[in-house]
């Protein structure tokens, strides 16, 4: 492959700011990775330059700031475990207090409690497969045990006067919302057994509920509950697309939703003018692109999180009343001319029913026919979707001269609630043969060198890289399977005790081992003959390493060609900017060479 203009170090060295959260004071609080690891950074104004508040070498996974203080909680973890332990900083005075001190337990952030006296979290702290309900004074040492969970993932979606309002996830597309009065302990299910997902749950001006649920439709909706029963009724309907994003202002009403529109991201702005009913506000003046994160601050501003092809993502503060938005950071590119950040064509390719799966297609500048070789990158989730946003190594490997395509098969979020459904449990394989398909696509394509195509993906995706390169052993030059699964057997048995219900949901339970064996990779690795790249953390709670060492052996039994790349101070990803690098320079020699 040709050299590209700029060494993948100047890539990987683009800063990113996400995680925004506004204070009492208007400020804007967020993280950023500029020291090489995520940390938090502040804003008094837009355009003016950060200030970083947090110097660890651990990563940082969240801040939020307090509704009524100038101060933020924020969770950090060691050695990317997810152990995340909370944190309170004093914005005024710089100093930073430990809430918790339990690393053996992972705490999931809730909220602040309205009045911004107490936070409400959950642990694992009681047994590791199951989080319980605390609650803890913004200075108190210890927290209080106010509900014990029965099992699986229990999160805090929001605190307001009626109550906390808990998330209980049967399975990633099945959740059920419960009202727990932590000061009785009364705890009471608010949504009835349909599978439906909720999510960006808030409490609104007269502490109605509010929410984007899919309940009864097959596209998510902004909806109001009923705290008797949980009914939802529809306030802002999604028609043929998702909406992906809720925030709303209990002091003035202003309400921000985003829709999923094939993948971008299109945002609107209103004001509740009665318990159902939305007034449309100005338009928003955002670029388009793909939104991460929208939140009000307590004056009524909602910071929102966005990235696009050409830009990595940065914080914009919009007031809804006017559309006005200020871009409050911008990282830059690090010298990369924006011009050099190619957008990618939406594209749709039939499968082997005749459905048609939604792909991005992004072909290098200058190809050139029969000479171009492809990355198929797989993302994983399964239930998550690959948007248009930057993402600093697909802009490198265009400019080496790959190729990129991104498919969205089915089992997909942002397509419907049925297309999410068609991978479940024995309809696994089907999402992998979408992938054979995407290949026929490929090579139907006259820029496309068809003996030089490329698996790669993560997570989920790394299964998908496993699983296409067994089926379908004759398509792959090579192949790069981050942190996948190899078994699914051996997966559901070590993985995280908090995972292992929600995830047999999907993939399929140890007590049918018939089908997680028809389905593991792992029993077909005689017939990888493609070279194989595999990465992945020791400290991974959610895909266990040993996933990594057995297909590797396997296949290095054979004698095909396979490297290792495992961090011992990792988990499920790579979050220090040094590994980042040491990472992707052996996966872009390893392609160098093989394809």
């Amino acid at each position: 492959m040709s050299d590209a203009r700029y060494p993948l170090t100047r890539y990987l060295g683009i800063d990113s700011a996400g995680s925004p959260t506004m204070t009492v004071d208007g400020s804007l609080v967020f993280l950023a990775d500029t020291t090489g690891t995520p940390q938090v950074w502040s804003l008094d104004e837009p355009g003016a330059f950060p200030s970083r508040l947090t110097a660890h070498d651990e990563r940082v996974s969240f801040v939020s700031a307090s509704p009524t203080r100038s101060e933020v909680v924020f969770g950090m973890d060691t050695g990317s475990d997810e152990h995340d332990q909370l944190y309170r900083y004093d914005l005024d005075g710089g100093t930073e207090t430990a809430l918790t001190a339990t690393p053996e337990a992972i705490h999931l952030w809730g909220a602040w409690r309205p009045d911004g006296d107490r936070i409400a979290f959950t642990a694992n702290r009681r047994e590791g497969s199951t989080f319980d309900v605390y609650v803890q004074g913004r200075d108190d040492a210890e927290a209080t045990l106010v509900h014990e969970g029965s099992g699986g993932f229990l999160s805090i979606e929001a605190w307001g006067k009626p109550g906390i309002v808990c998330s209980k996830a049967n399975a990633s597309f099945d959740q059920n919302l419960f009202l727990l009065d932590p000061e009785s302990g009364d705890y009471r299910k608010l949504t009835d057994d349909t599978d439906a997902r909720y999510r960006d749950v808030t409490f609104g001006p007269d502490d109605d509920l509010y929410c984007v649920t899919n309940h009864g439709a097959d596209t998510a909706y902004v909806a109001r509950l009923d705290l008797g029963d949980g009914t939802p009724t529809v306030v802002e309907g999604a028609g043929e697309w998702n909406v992906s994003h809720l925030s709303l202002h209990g002091g003035t009403g202003r309400v921000v939703w985003v829709r999923n529109v094939d993948g971008y991201s299109e945002v609107h702005a209103g004001r509740l003018t009665a318990e159902d009913d939305i007034e449309p506000l100005s338009t928003p003046d955002l670029p388009d692109g793909v939104v991460f994160a929208a939140g009000f601050g307590p004056d009524g501003d909602c910071a929102i999180s966005m990235s696009r092809s050409d830009d990595p993502k940065n914080v914009f503060v919009l007031d809804p009343d006017t559309g006005t938005a200020e871009r409050w950071t911008n990282f830059g590119t690090l010298g990369i001319p924006r011009e050099a950040f190619l957008d990618p064509e939406i594209v749709r390719y039939e499968s082997f029913d005749g459905r048609e799966i939604p792909a991005y297609w992004t072909l290098p500048p200058n190809a050139q026919p029969g000479e171009t070789p492809v990355i198929v990158d797989i993302h994983g989730g399964p239930e998550h979707q690959r948007q248009p946003w930057f993402y600093p190594m697909k802009q490198y490997f265009l400019q080496q001269g790959y190729a990129v395509l991104e498919p969205n098969v089915r089992g997909s979020s942002g397509y419907g609630t049925a297309y999410t459904h068609l991978d479940d449990t024995d309809k696994r394989m089907d999402s992998v043969a979408d992938i054979e398909a995407a290949v026929e696509w490929l090579h139907e394509r006259d820029a496309v060198d068809a003996d030089r195509i490329v698996a790669y993906g993560r997570s989920y995706g790394g299964f998908m890289v496993l699983a296409a390169i067994t089926e379908y052993p004759d398509l792959w030059a090579a192949a790069v399977d981050f942190v996948g699964i190899a078994d699914f057997e051996t997966f559901l048995e070590n993985t995280g005790e908090w995972r292992r219900s929600h995830r047999e949901q999907e993939y399929g339970s140890l007590e049918n081992r018939d089908l997680l064996r028809n389905i593991s990779p792992i029993h077909e690795a005689d017939r990888i003959s493609c070279p194989l790249f595999i990465q992945h953390g020791a400290n991974d709670p959610r895909v266990p390493v040993g996933e990594a060492k057995q297909i590797a052996e396997k296949v290095r039994e054979r004698g095909v060609p396979v490297e290792t790349c495992i961090f011992e101070d990792e988990g499920h990803h790579t979050t220090s900017r040094e590994n980042l690098v040491e990472e992707f320079e052996r996966i872009a020699a390893f392609l160098d060479e093989h394809v």
